[in-house]
């Protein structure tokens, strides 16, 4: 599938533009009862369930949100499977704890904690031992795996290297004198990445060591990245990876092959070979056979990954899933090797499905949910253990994922996490609504969000509020931002027009080299089914989106004047400023324009919102976090000026601190940025007229 997303200074914006109702007010109102910002602070939501290998346990990641510290920690903690008791294992108030893996045999759990410093790699003996960290790393370790045998961790880090030097400041710096800080020099095409600023000079290499501890030793070299996850043979001696290891790996951002590495040798060999992605190699059982995923690059902006199987060597490759019309991942082995598990998206919701080496697919759970609290993402995780139970995260759309247990045909609820919450808060409810595009009669799908307590045949305010990547989907899934705009009268729509993932290659690719386009035509067609339902009020429209849903929303507000205002996040307003200073310079303008700005740059202008500012008469608010390197700051500030010297009323709202996956990282901002977005819609119910 594609591989890349588009995906406190608002507090005073927000009180500016919307006063806080009075305790009276919410007593009388009944408005306690709602979900507030305040609950930001209390939610929690499962992560990462790991089932022991005979299935009696399961490790996982709990996040919370610490209203200290204004971030959210996350800590491992140990289920009963046939008690349902809970013990905490790792991480706390003071040190986060993830990616917990079970050894083999059951008896250790590893995982990543930064209880010493730094994220270092530890080792729990669960049957009365003690939590021993392994490593002293100057990277936090990733892709952590465990030999067959138990012996050995296997795992990934970035190897810092010298950057590149041009001259030097001048000699003689006297003593005590304050002189300016070195030159920063760059020269590799991706040289800065959302969520990790301007990178350091290094590469992701692969290490061992021994799972009693010791000295880790680097197995792999040179200037590319050989990446998780990994995958021991049967006998220990190899690691399957996968990577980019060809001389102009930078420019082919798509590109990996699948790669057996001999640990005792350090020799390294390409088992796959074609034009496009191969990755997650899995060792099955037998160790006859190696898993991974892939797709042929045909240079379109979206392809669904399929899985293969392939002997040791790299001989015999089989498509196991070439008409099956959806995107496999996470994929893991049964444990009698005649099968595989993989997770993957339909109709804006996950399943779980098991693929037979005969090809024959079967779907074994679904209701998997999970990911981030602010938007209504498809997502979450599981696992499986020899006896084929399943853990996973799911849940309703009304709260975060929790932890369940799909076993002998029967699925049970294992945590609560949400506890509190769920008896003292009415959420709104989430109902499905589909359409016909008026484009082409295309069927279109969405989520309602309700205001708590709606009665039928009322119509309230309704926000559009749409989804980035754009190659991702929403669903029946939690979401706060929703939650606090319902909580304040508001019904949200989350749509998925042409061009969102889970219904199939073709749907997804309907965007490929025209977006945005016809995607418009969508988002009003299931606008006007909600009208047409009697839930939306047609007088009281407004739109929002973030990252691709920024986009479109630039864009809707370019074409009609049927919203009362306008909210565009982290938009791309300008492609041609885009694919030149986004962190994925190599990919945007090769895969989702299909050229270089100097090669069409009238294409590149009929595709970007900008071109219809001069039509915009909207009030549209601007935000963006501060150091967002996937549509860099500048799209949103050309995007604010431009409103502004055309008269129309907008404001520009920056995060500071906050990348572009992490506008909504911090449960403060997460809160302030949504209470601007409501003031901004509040202060224009009404409308205006130019010149107010």
């Amino acid at each position: 599938m594609s591989r890349f997303w588009l995906a406190s200074a608002l507090a005073p914006v927000a009180a500016i533009l919307l006063a806080p109702a009075s305790s009276a007010q919410a007593e009388s109102d009944g408005s306690e009862r709602h979900f507030s910002a305040q609950d930001l602070f209390h939610l929690s939501v499962a992560a990462d369930p790991q089932i022991s290998p005979d299935g009696s346990r399961i490790a996982y990641v709990r996040r919370s949100n610490d209203i200290m510290a204004d971030r959210a920690r996350s800590a491992i903690w140990l289920i009963d499977t046939r008690t349902g008791e809970e013990v905490p294992l790792a991480g706390g108030p003071d040190a986060n704890a993830f990616a917990p893996r079970w050894s083999p045999d059951g008896t250790r759990l590893a995982y990543v904690s930064t209880a010493s410093g730094g994220a270092q790699l530890w080792v729990k003996w669960l049957k009365g031992g003690e939590a021993v960290r392994l490593t002293g790393l100057p990277e936090s370790p990733g892709s952590i795996t465990w030999s067959p045998d138990g012996s050995m961790i296997a795992y990934t880090m970035l190897v810092p290297r010298e950057g590149p030097k041009l001259g030097s400041a001048p000699s003689g710096k006297p003593e005590g004198a304050t002189w300016a800080e070195p030159l920063e020099i760059y020269d590799l095409v991706t040289y800065r990445a959302d969520g990790a600023g301007y990178l350091k000079p290094g590469f992701e290499k692969i290490f061992i060591v021994p799972a009693t501890g010791g000295a880790p030793r680097q197995l792999t070299f040179g200037d590319y990245h050989d990446g998780g996850p990994l995958s021991f043979s049967k006998d220990g001696r190899r690691l399957y990876f996968s990577a980019n290891r060809k001389p102009d790996w930078q420019l082919d951002p798509v590109e990996s092959e699948v790669h057996a590495l001999d640990i005792a040798s350090g020799a390294i060999t390409a088992l796959t070979s074609r034009d496009g992605p191969d990755t997650s190699p899995q060792v099955s059982p037998d160790g006859k056979l190696v898993a991974f995923l892939g797709f042929d690059d045909a240079g379109r902006a979206y392809e669904n990954d399929d899985l293969y199987i392939m002997a040791p060597d790299g001989s015999g490759v089989r498509n196991l899933t070439e008409s099956w019309d959806y995107s496999p991942a996470g994929v893991v082995w049964d444990a009698d090797g005649k099968g595989l598990y993989a997770q993957y998206d339909i109709s804006g919701e996950t399943r779980v499905a098991r693929i037979g080496l005969d090809g024959t697919i079967r779907d074994v759970l679904e209701g998997v949910t999970g990911g981030g609290f602010d938007r209504p993402y498809t997502g979450g995780s599981f696992s499986v253990a020899a006896n084929d139970a399943v853990a996973f995260t799911g849940g309703a759309p009304t709260f975060p994922a929790d932890v369940r247990l799909a076993s002998a045909g029967k699925v049970k609820t294992l945590t609560d996490l949400n506890a509190s919450l769920r008896a003292t808060k009415t959420m709104g409810e989430v109902r499905k609504i589909t359409t016909k595009s008026s484009h082409d009669g295309l069927a279109i799908e969405g989520w309602l969000t309700l205001p708590p307590g709606y009665q039928a045949g009322t119509r309230v305010p309704l926000i559009l509020e749409i989804h980035g990547g754009p190659f991702a989907a929403y669903g029946p899934h939690f979401a706060s931002d929703n939650q606090l705009y319902a909580a304040a009268g508001y019904a949200v729509l989350s749509a998925n027009p042409r061009g969102s993932t889970s219904y199939g290659e073709d749907f997804a690719n309907r965007i490929d080299k025209a977006y945005p386009g016809n995607d418009y035509d969508d988002l009003i067609s299931i606008v006007d089914e909600a009208i047409a339902q009697g839930i939306a009020d047609p007088e009281a429209l407004f739109v929002t989106g973030g990252s691709g849903g920024g986009v479109l929303t630039s864009w809707i507000v370019g074409k009609t004047n049927r919203f009362k205002a306008a909210v565009t996040q982290k938009p791309v307003i300008n492609w041609t400023t885009q694919v030149l200073t986004a962190d994925s310079a190599a990919y945007f303008g090769r895969y989702w324009l299909g050229m270089q700005p100097w090669e069409n740059p009238e294409f590149y202008w009929q595709q970007s919102p900008l071109s219809l500012v001069g039509q915009v008469e909207t009030p549209t608010l601007v935000v963006v976090g501060a150091e967002d390197y996937r549509t860099p700051v500048s799209e949103s500030e050309q995007y604010y000026t431009a409103l502004r010297l055309r008269g129309v009323p907008t404001a520009l709202v920056k995060v500071p601190g906050a990348s572009h996956g992490g506008i909504a990282a911090r449960p403060s901002q997460s809160a302030a940025k949504a209470a601007a977005i409501l003031a901004w819609f509040e202060k224009y119910k009404g409308g205006w007229t130019r010149g107010q």
